[in-house]
């Protein structure tokens, strides 16, 4: 950004940090943009006329002398239309030699919608995905994230849901993406034919930390955009919320703040519910529905990230390693959408909800039988096929590579219930039993 005739140069820092400089400034408001011996910069602290400034790039080399100029606004997103099928950076510049859009320019990081403004969400959005669709089915202005180990292949599923999801627009938000991921999601973008429809913002693990902080808020000022002036139905996709929260941990840690639970900032609760709470389903039809990756240390599911994002989102989906199948799978048991309520059986097939609990009752059944057997007792002739129940269910509907249609995951799950148990046993109402049975 260009600096402006007449702007007021700084020269003289009362402060550095290994992130941060301070300086005696008036007039500067909180989230404003400065540079700072040529690196960009933000307002992160106001006491009195004492600036702190967050340094993207970090602080070494910066002379106490240091020419500092405050922009005169927070950072900002250029919006319109040909944000489709472009890759942008954390400041919303084009990547790969791009021209700039041409568009208005939007603040980012507002607040969330008026509640008065929501509508309760009530739209199916599919995503071909059964350990979701089936299972976990989400909702349109919904927010939740997938947790999964960092050894997961949490980026491909993300893929996946992009290239699938019955939505208009899909932005997805990159935070500390390595090259090869970040290459791969954009070849599979570009082979798919999808581009026009996917929108990224991206910082990739060569790109300094701090500028993390940035993204969800360019994702999602673009979603607002396309959600609230054309009423389309997107679908925003974060990799990863840890590392979003680890870039402000270093942030709060080397500006001296006491850390919180696990090394966090106090402020984590606040700091990803202005994010989450984006998600939205408006009266005319648009919405902004959310699905983020949030990688677990060690499968801690109790540490501060993933335990105060529990809080606020709306479920979540579980992904794990299937030690039958050896295929990556939707965990049925630690997984939930709070919302599918909403739509199973509404809008989607009547059977929906009494398929989806039959078969998670007899893989809960399988899971029992696989105990008995690990502790060496006998098995029933009832057992051995909920075993091998367990064993299709998780590679033809479980698995994540799997892509069909609602109506085909519910009537894969009548033929694999009909293979292995009896009419009484699957325990359906006897209507739909009639209605769906398979006649072989």
């Amino acid at each position: 950004m260009e600096t402006k005739v007449f702007q007021r140069i700084y020269t003289q820092l009362t402060g550095i940090t290994k992130a941060t400089v301070s300086l005696r400034a008036q007039g500067v408001a909180n989230e404003e943009l400065a540079m700072v011996h040529g690196r960009l910069a933000q307002v992160v602290k106001i006491m009195g006329d004492i600036i702190t400034l967050q340094v993207f790039s970090g602080t070494e080399g910066i002379p106490t002398n240091a020419e500092v100029v405050f922009f005169g606004e927070p950072p900002m997103l250029k919006v319109g239309d040909d944000l489709a099928g472009r890759f942008f950076d954390a400041y919303g510049h084009p990547m790969f030699g791009d021209s700039e859009i041409e568009g208005e320019p939007r603040e980012i990081g507002g607040p969330s919608v008026n509640p008065l403004r929501r509508k309760q969400p009530s739209e199916l959005i599919a995503t071909g995905i059964a350990g979701i669709d089936l299972n976990n089915t989400l909702v349109t202005g919904q927010k939740i994230p997938f947790f999964a180990d960092p050894d997961q292949p949490f980026n491909q599923v993300m893929a996946m849901v992009a290239l699938r999801a019955q939505a208009d627009k899909i932005i997805l938000g990159g935070m500390g993406l390595s090259n090869d991921d970040f290459l791969f999601f954009k070849n599979v973008f570009e082979n798919a034919g999808a581009l026009d429809r996917i929108i990224s913002f991206v910082n990739t693990t060569e790109q300094p930390p701090v500028e993390r902080l940035l993204v969800p808020d360019m994702a999602l000022t673009a979603a607002e955009y396309f959600a609230v002036e054309k009423k389309e139905k997107v679908l925003v996709l974060l990799t990863d919320m840890t590392l979003y929260a680890d870039a402000l941990s270093i942030v709060s840690n080397r500006m001296d703040q006491i850390p919180s639970k696990d090394s966090m900032p106090g402020s984590l609760y606040s700091d990803l519910a202005k994010i989450y709470e984006k998600a939205v389903q408006f009266p005319d039809g648009g919405s902004i529905t959310i699905i983020a990756v949030t990688t677990l240390s060690g499968g801690d599911i109790t540490h501060a990230i993933p335990d105060n994002t529990g809080y606020i989102t709306e479920g979540q989906l579980f992904l794990r390693t299937d030690s039958d199948t050896g295929k990556v799978i939707v965990d049925p048991f630690r997984s939930l959408s709070r919302l599918k309520q909403l739509v199973i059986g509404k809008k989607t097939r009547e059977d929906h909800p009494q398929v989806m609990n039959a078969a998670v009752r007899l893989y809960a059944d399988a899971a029992s039988a696989k105990t008995k057997l690990e502790n060496g007792f006998d098995l029933t002739e009832y057992d051995e096929r909920a075993l091998k129940f367990a064993h299709d269910y998780s590679e033809k509907l479980l698995a994540i590579d799997i892509n069909i249609e609602v109506d085909a995951m519910l009537n894969t799950a009548w033929q694999l219930l009909a293979k292995y148990f009896s009419k009484t046993e699957v325990a359906i109402k006897s209507e739909l039993v009639e209605k769906y049975w398979p006649a072989n």
